[in-house]
């Protein structure tokens, strides 16, 4: 069964976008790489910057749901899964087109100019955010969600440091300072005393 329109569409503004820059791209460009007439892609999506917003949209589910099925596979205990975010970080910015996060970029170039792909930037994020703190509140921590922000924090710095420095070791860099915070954590932990325990 072959794509949609839809599906062609958001593909090539995918590879374009996220290879060139939003900017550098103009909509011609997208709608000849993916063989789509100029009118059936203003009926799908009435402006680039719809179009953006959905290619984010799209990327977001994509992206979470590899992350997701890695830490899945690779992580028994809440600690292994944890960490194995920073190990999925670091396949993701060894991979050859890696050219940062796609939200990031799509922010720095357009910040709140763009109303709807600003929108799309922040429910990725937060959708992000949520996936670790969800993930975190399964560590035996006392504060799994401050846990789970400082972990969030050394996430989105690594994927700063990879695109821009670039630094091949950032998830590896990053995943050393996540073990660091729980052995801290799981350090300052109270004994339970035997009543507790009961």
């Amino acid at each position: 069964m072959g794509r949609t329109d839809a599906e062609r569409l958001l593909g090539a503004a995918e590879a374009l976008y996220y290879a060139r820059g939003i900017r550098a791209v103009g909509i011609d460009e997208v709608r000849t790489a993916a063989g789509v007439s100029l009118k059936r892609l203003y009926q799908l999506y009435p402006s680039k910057e719809h179009l953006v917003a959905a290619y984010l949209d799209a990327r977001d589910e994509r992206w979470r749901g590899r992350l997701a099925d890695y830490v899945a596979r690779h992580g028994e205990s809440p600690r292994e899964r944890m960490l194995a975010v920073f190990d999925w970080l670091g396949l993701w910015f060894a991979e050859p087109d890696f050219r940062g996060c796609a939200f990031i970029n799509a922010f720095g170039e357009l910040g709140g100019s763009a109303p709807l792909v600003l929108a799309a930037v922040r429910r990725h994020k937060d959708l992000f955010r949520e996936y670790l703190l969800d993930l975190a509140r399964d560590l035996d921590v006392a504060d799994p969600a401050g846990i789970g922000e400082q972990l969030l924090l050394l996430a989105e710095g690594a994927m700063t440091a990879a695109a821009v420095l670039p630094e091949p070791r950032a998830a590896q860099q990053a995943q050393r300072a996540a073990v660091a915070l729980l052995d801290a954590a799981t350090a300052a932990e109270p004994p339970r005393s035997v009543e507790a325990a009961v």
